[in-house]
């Protein structure tokens, strides 16, 4: 008989939607280079968004992977032709393999690929099995996708994202109660803070920024890393939010 295995904290790993450093920040960020380089001293992980609006070239991927350090990790948001656009029907070679083909060139600095579908989007059972079967034929690491239609919170869409080692990300502010927590693939969790109560703009209020650090220390037997991106950039409330966040984790670490 197998042992279950023990709970552990899972690895965090904690940034923002983007490395832009704010002004009222960059004493936060010191030293000479790129922004990219500088935020990657203080933070460990970035969501790139941009990769939604437009392709990047292998050497640009290439060029961001090499200024940062070895134990830094992007996370890469699917181009928006694949999930708004062709919402998910296109042949995979259209779309799906030039973004998997240039991402690559991150290396081992590639964590996560992250998929964030359109509100109107409804749960279609025949074509997210073709498409993530696709995905999965070509990508064996981790993958976030984030549905904002409410039937991808039932259990046959769970079930369907866990088959193919999906994990479901969780949002704040959630459109439906289940999207705020983390489901299906739960060997990596994905959060995605927005900002509350105006979505984009708003700053985490001290107590909730308490209350996601505890929920970040707990421990699991199945969950290996997780990720807790700010995306509440609008007005740069992302990199005071997550640098908050980790003095918070700290002091939790303290004896």
């Amino acid at each position: 008989m197998v042992s279950p295995a023990p709970a552990r904290r899972p690895a965090l790993r904690i940034g923002c939607a983007g490395w832009s450093i704010p002004a009222a920040q960059a004493d936060r960020f010191p030293g000479p280079g790129t922004h990219l380089a500088r935020y990657a001293q203080v933070f460990d992980a970035v969501e790139i968004n941009s990769s939604f609006y437009r392709p990047h070239r292998p050497q640009t991927y290439r060029r961001w992977a090499e200024s940062v350090p070895a134990q830094f990790r992007f996370s890469v948001k699917m181009p928006r032709t694949i999930s708004h656009e062709q919402r998910l029907r296109a042949p995979a070679d259209e779309a799906l393999v030039p973004f998997l083909d240039a991402v690559a060139e991150l290396g081992d600095r590639l964590g996560a690929l992250l998929l964030q579908l359109p509100p109107s989007l409804r749960f279609d059972a025949a074509l997210a099995d073709r498409f993530f079967g696709a995905l999965r034929a070509r990508h064996a690491g981790p993958v976030a996708c984030e549905p904002r239609h409410g039937s991808w919170f039932d259990a046959p869409a769970t079930a369907l994202l866990r088959r193919h080692r999906i994990a479901r990300v969780g949002a704040d502010p959630a459109r439906v109660p289940r999207a705020a927590l983390p489901a299906a693939d739960r060997s990596v969790e994905y959060l995605r803070l927005h900002g509350s109560p105006r979505i984009y703009y708003d700053a985490y209020r001290p107590d909730a920024l308490d209350a996601l650090a505890r929920r970040l220390m707990r421990v699991s037997a199945r969950t290996g890393e997780r990720w807790c991106i700010f995306d509440n950039t609008a007005l740069g409330h992302a990199s005071a939010d997550a640098l908050a966040l980790i003095e918070r984790l700290r002091a939790h670490e303290q004896p």
